[in-house]
């Protein structure tokens, strides 16, 4: 049985992914769960959080959102039965690629997935759903009447956090980095209920942020927003034409209303003193989004199976639609892997 997996580079050389073959213990585990992949998303793998948690490893597994049907179920197991299909995120310590044909997984890792939700749209869309659901509800904790603005919403990230905040009754705003994108967020209507559109205002910013504040407050009688969620800022001025397209962390504190609350996916975000005294100001928050805290620490295990359940079924019901992604074939993995660990915002699914 053959593995995607990535073998580190040294110091700032890119990471090498390469197919290795991989085994499954003749005797399962009490709480583990054998499941027959038939799905898994790719997604960028985050070295430095490996290092920083100490896992190191030669050969680090790659692909780990994974649907498929149970094979066997261990002595404890109490939830899954042989043939269930079913859907889940490998935790970072986990062994197996999701490209493996099997792999072993506990059971509190998983959870049931609806009859009228496709496998390859459950795997692609997982992890993105779940990052939405943690910024807007554990962070932000929206409500409705809320005002919220996402960067970069037509990303796949973007895109959920725009669904299921409207479907809680927030008002949406969000950027577009391109003239495709602007026309796109501008068409976006729900699968069910009234055929509105989903995004109150569409900001362009490439041609330039600085567009960003000024429309921001004109949208909201000059009161600003209540929740900013980001896809990156920039941090200074000399930066890639890519970075440019992102705000800088000033114009994402003005467009703060008071209370307001900024959830940043920028991990080495750095504030000055006046920065957080304009935060002080406005009496705001900010949160980092890493939603890998939910399998890195069993906390909150009950309330991560809940928030998989609610994703899954907001997926099949159709509140929830990803973008539709093209399923890559299996011997197309070690290069579709390549290409987005390089470009951070892509995706790709392998339909095994």
């Amino acid at each position: 049985m053959k593995g995607l997996f990535c073998r580190p580079g040294a110091s700032d050389a890119e990471p090498k992914f390469l197919i290795q073959e991989t085994t499954l213990p003749d005797v399962l585990g009490g709480h583990l769960v054998r499941v027959q992949v038939k799905a898994c998303g790719l997604s960028p793998l985050d070295l430095k959080l490996l290092d920083d948690i100490g896992i190191q490893r030669d050969l680090i597994p790659v692909g780990r959102e994974v649907a498929g049907v149970v094979l066997q179920v261990g002595a404890q197991v109490s939830f899954f039965h042989p043939e269930d299909e079913v859907v889940g995120i490998l935790p970072l310590d986990s062994p197996y690629s999701g490209l493996c044909g099997a792999i072993d997984i506990d059971e509190q890792y998983l959870v049931q997935k609806p009859e009228k939700l496709s496998l390859v749209c459950a795997a692609g869309a997982l992890r993105d759903a779940l990052c939405a659901y943690t910024a807007l509800h554990t962070h932000a904790r929206m409500a409705a009447g809320h005002t919220l603005l996402v960067m970069d919403g037509a990303s796949s990230f973007g895109l959920m956090c725009i669904q299921l905040a409207c479907y809680h009754g927030v008002k949406v705003f969000t950027t577009s980095h391109s003239p495709q994108e602007h026309v796109f967020l501008e068409q976006l209507r729900p699968s069910v209920g009234v055929q509105a559109p989903l995004v109150a205002k569409v900001i362009s910013v490439f041609n330039g942020p600085s567009d960003l504040l000024p429309a921001v407050l004109e949208e909201t009688g000059g009161l600003g927003v209540d929740i900013v969620i980001d896809s990156g800022v920039r941090l200074n001025e000399e930066e890639s034409e890519e970075a440019k397209l992102l705000p800088h962390k000033h114009d994402v504190i003005n467009v703060l209303g008071v209370g307001g609350h900024w959830v940043t996916t920028q991990k080495d975000l750095q504030l000055d003193p006046p920065d957080c005294r304009s935060l002080y100001l406005k009496s705001a928050s900010l949160s980092f989004l890493n939603h890998e805290v939910w399998t890195t620490s069993s906390a909150q295990q009950g309330r991560y199976l809940h928030i998989l359940k609610d994703i899954v079924g907001k997926m099949s019901a159709g509140v929830l639609r990803p973008q539709p992604e093209e399923a890559v074939p299996l011997y197309e993995a070690t290069v579709a892997m390549e290409t987005i660990q390089r470009h951070q915002k892509k995706k790709a699914v392998i339909k095994l």
